[in-house]
């Protein structure tokens, strides 16, 4: 019998070349997912890289990265790609690494067509103002759906993955809206609600929402959001093995630190240069999530 320990040491059953093809998309984005999920056993790691190279490619058609006349209608092919390697059909490199993740992992069809609808909820007309249900759907469809494929492959157990998921998801993608509230008003986008920028007399314009005087307090309430999830995230790390939980534990350690940029900075100029804390005091955030002080 072979033990788990030396399953994971080998990584996927999957030829060289193509696991090399796959990592090479993690590398090509030039994100440090790739450095962080060096922690990994191979196996995992192997897996972590596929379902990374399968959103960035999706990705990249939604924000129209790659020149087509139809994203949406592209991104409804994927559906039928994923759809196929549960049948166990793949055409290329990436197909079989993540058939071969699919396998290892027990991957759910329904989270890869989440993240596919997700990307199709940008493109097209550009989100503006969505009400809160929408937002709520959006968050889950790109971050909370990708938590439930990752926690499969951390081995977090069952119903507290799925809980993870659902908060960290959250708690990560509102973040992500309130650093980028700039950057998206430059692409005509405006995710905040709908029902927030009425209560705070914010325009529902991308452009004129930037310079509106109640765009602190709407920001401020939404990451007040983003810090529940934070908690209640790192409350069901805390009743899951420490192991299942380490990628988690880092990547909310790093997007808290920036919540607490922006918080410090405040939304009254948005479009000004957010000023992290310093090098060592994200490093020393980050080690003690694996229960390493400096």
């Amino acid at each position: 019998m072979v033990s788990t320990h030396h399953k994971e040491s080998q990584g996927l059953p999957c030829a060289p070349s193509d696991l090399n093809y796959v990592e090479e998309i993690v590398n090509r984005s030039g994100t440090s997912f790739g450095r962080g999920m060096k922690i990994l056993p191979p196996i995992k790691r192997d897996g972590m890289y596929a379902i990374y190279a399968f959103c960035r490619l999706v990705d990249d058609i939604a924000d129209g990265d790659i020149p087509l006349d139809d994203p949406a209608f592209v991104l409804e092919g994927w559906k039928e790609r994923i759809a196929a390697l549960y049948q166990g059909h793949t055409e290329d490199a990436l197909d079989r690494v993540l058939h071969a993740a699919i396998e290892q992992f027990g991957l759910q069809q329904d989270d890869f067509i989440a993240v596919i609808e997700g990307m199709k909820m940008d493109c097209g007309a550009p989100i503006i103002a969505p009400d809160e249900a929408t937002l709520d759907l959006y968050c889950d469809r790109v971050a909370s759906a990708v938590g439930r494929l990752s926690v499969r492959i951390f081995g977090t157990p069952e119903p507290e993955g799925n809980e993870l998921a659902y908060h960290l998801g959250r708690a990560l993608q509102l973040t992500n809206i309130l650093r980028d509230v700039a950057e998206d008003a430059s692409r005509g986008r405006l995710y905040l609600p709908t029902e927030l920028l009425q209560r705070y007399g914010v325009p529902a314009d991308p452009t004129e929402a930037l310079y509106a005087v109640g765009l602190e307090g709407l920001c401020r309430i939404i990451a007040g959001r983003a810090e529940d999830h934070f908690r209640k995230a790192y409350a069901v790390m805390a009743r899951c093995p420490a192991a299942t939980v380490r990628p988690a534990r880092i990547m909310a350690a790093s997007y808290r630190v920036t919540l607490a940029a922006l918080r410090r900075r405040g939304w009254s100029n948005p479009e000004a240069p957010l000023r992290v804390c310093s090098v060592w005091k994200k490093l020393s955030m980050l080690l003690a999530a694996f229960g390493v002080s400096l």
